[in-house]
């Protein structure tokens, strides 16, 4: 592997686009890998995260659908959808098995990219799923009518270690952690590697970490990177080893509702986002 290029005055994180292979286009679409974006902190990323690394994934002729699995509707935002009138999102499909899910699905600006939205009525769904028989399973349920259509399906979490994320973990096969380079950020990520593990313990079997990718990072600073060496040592291989910088073009993007990858192509936040996407199809996570 090369050696990475120095951090630029911005705080931005080069990245060398020969680092990884770019993947081979593939002959078919589906069974999809189902990857949820998990953090119980807020404000580390995930939705940044998902939405770039989606946009990134579907550049290398990837088939790829975001579920929108936050009240708060962040990444349907992002992307463009608005969500305030629509007359069916995923607590539809969660709380109505005969939503048609397909119906659900809102197609984005990025071509090979999807979205199934959300909006506020999600943060009624674990009131009204707590009752139901199978209950973890519900977003599962809504998946399967779709896995098939899709090359990678990511799961946009809430902050929390509620029945939403329960029913994320349930549903995936991988998770990646998002986690700034900050101190705090830190704390938490032992907690959710426990409830992974006792998920995939008592539910889901096939649960694994696909990695925890380091946000936010600012490596000028000590802090970051102490940061950086913390998680390596704590977490060893499971790092990846693409950094996402911290720039205000993320905001921007999203003030201008589309990925990095379209608002600034040849930003060093778009070209760490590609990287991202090569080395999780390199590590054997993505197709």
């Amino acid at each position: 592997m090369t050696t990475p290029a120095q951090p630029t005055l911005t705080g931005e994180i080069p990245t060398d686009p020969e680092d990884f292979p770019v993947p081979a286009p593939l002959s078919g679409h589906g069974p999809a890998r189902v990857i949820a974006m998990c953090n119980q902190k807020g404000g580390v990323g995930k939705t940044t995260t998902t939405i770039n690394l989606g946009a990134s994934l579907a550049e290398y002729g990837r088939r790829v659908l975001i579920v929108d699995f936050d009240p708060q509707g962040a990444a349907s935002v992002g992307l463009g959808v608005n969500t305030l009138d629509m007359d069916q999102t995923v607590y539809t499909l969660l709380t109505n098995p005969k939503a048609d899910v397909r119906a659900t699905v809102c197609p984005t600006s990025v071509e090979g990219l999807d979205i199934i939205p959300a909006n506020i009525d999600l943060s009624a769904a674990e009131v009204q799923l707590v009752n139901e028989v199978a209950r973890e399973s519900a977003l599962a349920r809504v998946l399967r009518h779709v896995e098939d259509d899709y090359d990678v399906i990511l799961i946009d979490c809430q902050p929390s270690l509620g029945l939403l994320a329960i029913n994320a973990l349930t549903a995936a096969h991988g998770v990646i952690v998002p986690v700034e380079a900050e101190f705090f950020a830190l704390r938490g990520v032992a907690l959710l590697v426990e409830t992974i593990e006792t998920v995939r313990d008592r539910i889901n079997p096939r649960l694994k970490i696909d990695g925890i990718v380091a946000t936010m990072v600012d490596q000028r600073t000590l802090h970051s990177r102490e940061v950086l060496d913390r998680l390596g040592d704590a977490f060893g291989d499971l790092v990846f080893t693409t950094r996402i910088g911290r720039t205000i073009k993320f905001p921007d993007a999203s003030v201008a509702t589309e990925p990095i990858t379209t608002y600034a192509p040849n930003h060093p936040g778009a070209r760490a986002y590609r990287r991202l996407a090569r080395e999780l199809i390199a590590r054997g996570d993505a197709a």
